[in-house]
């Protein structure tokens, strides 16, 4: 049985590249992103009463994936990217289909010219992201306190300090003062979680990686002893 979705709207996030994404979200509550409604779904008689909740569930397609065939079997993260679990056990990117669900919380809801964009916070979503539904969060019934989490029961620590170098410092500010206010925590937020491969998180020797994060190019050195931001960098256009 052949069942087709519509893409009811495509994300705007601060996040230009699948690597340094948060693994779930509001592990990074600064993350930002605005979720552009299309037609004709972009009516704002559709969205009366969303203002009343403080998140919402998106269910997207993971569309950055690389390879169109699924694994029975994955390597979760959580567990040092050694295990092997199920693949309906996790909630690896790579399914039989690309669906993703992210809960995000509704900053504001704006509506120009007779269009709709959602502003969100705290997710873990890719710049692009095609979005394939909305669904008001309910507390009573979405939030089950007695449930078993498995191999994840508990949030990631997301402790690992993160220092920055004069430039890249002096920088930050600069781009607070301008047009991105919230910058520096949201580089705290995004880095300090870990977002290495998983068979880096067992090697102390300093190494340097990189992300693109919304106009600019992010680069560190980490070590189990912590992250130094090294170069903040505009991107040419």
């Amino acid at each position: 049985m052949e069942i087709r979705f519509e893409t009811i709207g495509i994300i705007r996030s601060c996040y230009k590249e699948k690597f340094g994404i948060p693994r779930q979200a509001g592990l990074a509550p600064t993350a930002t992103a605005t979720l552009e409604l299309l037609p004709p779904f972009n009516r704002a008689e559709a969205f009366t009463g969303l203002e009343g909740f403080s998140h919402l569930w998106l269910l997207f397609l993971f569309h950055g994936n690389n390879r169109e065939e699924w694994k029975a079997t994955v390597r979760p993260p959580r567990l040092g990217g050694n295990t092997r679990l199920g693949v309906f056990a996790t909630r690896s990117p790579f399914r039989p289909n690309p669906i993703g669900l992210s809960a995000v919380q509704l900053d504001r809801i704006e509506q120009t010219h007779g269009k709709v964009a959602l502003h969100l916070k705290g997710v873990d979503l890719l710049d692009g992201t095609p979005v394939i539904d909305i669904k008001p969060y309910l507390p009573y019934a979405d939030a089950i306190t007695t449930a078993n989490g498995g191999f994840a029961a508990e949030a990631p620590t997301g402790q690992l300090p993160v220092h920055f170098l004069p430039e890249p410092n002096q920088t930050c500010q600069a781009l607070e003062n301008d047009r991105y206010p919230g910058l520096r925590q949201l580089i705290i937020d995004t880095l300090r979680n870990d977002p290495r491969p998983a068979y880096y998180q067992k090697r102390a020797k300093k190494k340097s990686f990189g992300i693109k994060l919304f106009d600019f190019d992010l680069r560190w050195q980490q070590d189990d002893e912590g992250i130094i931001v090294t170069e903040l960098l505009r991107r040419d256009h």
